[in-house]
């Protein structure tokens, strides 16, 4: 296993930053949405954009099923179900035309997107009133497709799926158990693929997942702590204003 972990050759710094990482994505899947987007791009400059998806991915589902542990009884499944037949449709797409698109074109897109829906959302929260829009079924559709697409090129349907959760006004323990598993159903869905197909899972990247599962764990417990601290509407402000920034650092 040592021999394997070595063969990445990382330096000190750049291990650091991977245990960081880890550590984020147990957060970010037990209620600390907003460090989640934070992963991605660090990964993808120790590793590489493509090979990142791949590294990241395992990690995910470990942080999956502690989310979905501790949250699953939240879990609103009228929306997962909603949700699913887009989503799916969304994973291959974005599984076909990975290895066509130009990223960065897609990353404004995205932002483009997210920053709409940001401002759907506050005028919503401001107004303190219910609009037909988000239980349209097309709105479930567009969310799913892009939140599929994106969850498949980058692992990066946070904030897509943030603005489509959030528009359900859902409490904050239905919104993350809600979540938790919508992205451990999808995010299995994905590995296959990974393996068979774009082959950026490997031993060399299970192993180091692997090694990465004290600090997955820890992040798991620190989000479990840290979200029982946040009252609903400060938390409501934390999710919006996180997405926001993710969304806006998609540009650079």
């Amino acid at each position: 296993m040592l021999s394997i972990l070595e063969s990445f050759q990382l330096n000190p710094e750049q291990w650091f930053w991977v245990i960081l990482c880890a550590l984020f994505v147990g957060m970010a899947k037990t209620g600390i949405a907003g460090v989640g987007m934070l992963i991605v791009p660090i990964l993808a400059t120790i590793f590489g954009g493509k090979t990142s998806t791949g590294i990241l991915l395992p990690m995910l589902c470990i942080a999956d099923v502690f989310a979905v542990s501790y949250y699953h009884r939240h879990a609103e499944w009228k929306y997962i179900w909603k949700l699913m037949p887009s989503t799916v449709a969304g994973v291959l797409v974005g599984l076909y035309v990975g290895s066509l698109v130009n990223d960065q074109q897609f990353k404004l897109l995205m932002a483009c997107i997210i920053l709409v829906g940001l401002v759907i959302m506050v005028w919503r929260e401001r107004k303190n009133t219910e609009t037909a829009i988000p239980h349209n079924w097309m709105f479930s559709s567009i969310a799913g497709l892009l939140g599929g697409f994106s969850t498949m090129i980058g692992n990066a349907a946070g904030p897509v799926m943030a603005i489509y959760f959030l528009s359900m006004m859902l409490p904050k323990n239905s919104f993350i158990g809600t979540g938790a598993w919508f992205f451990l159903i999808i995010n299995l869905f994905k590995v296959p693929f990974h393996i068979s197909v774009w082959k950026t899972i490997d031993l060399n990247t299970f192993v180091l997942d692997l090694a990465m599962f004290p600090a997955i764990m820890i992040g798991a417990i620190l989000g479990f702590k840290l979200v029982k601290l946040i009252p609903e509407k400060p938390y409501r402000i934390f999710i919006i204003a996180s997405t926001a920034l993710a969304a806006i650092k998609l540009f650079f």
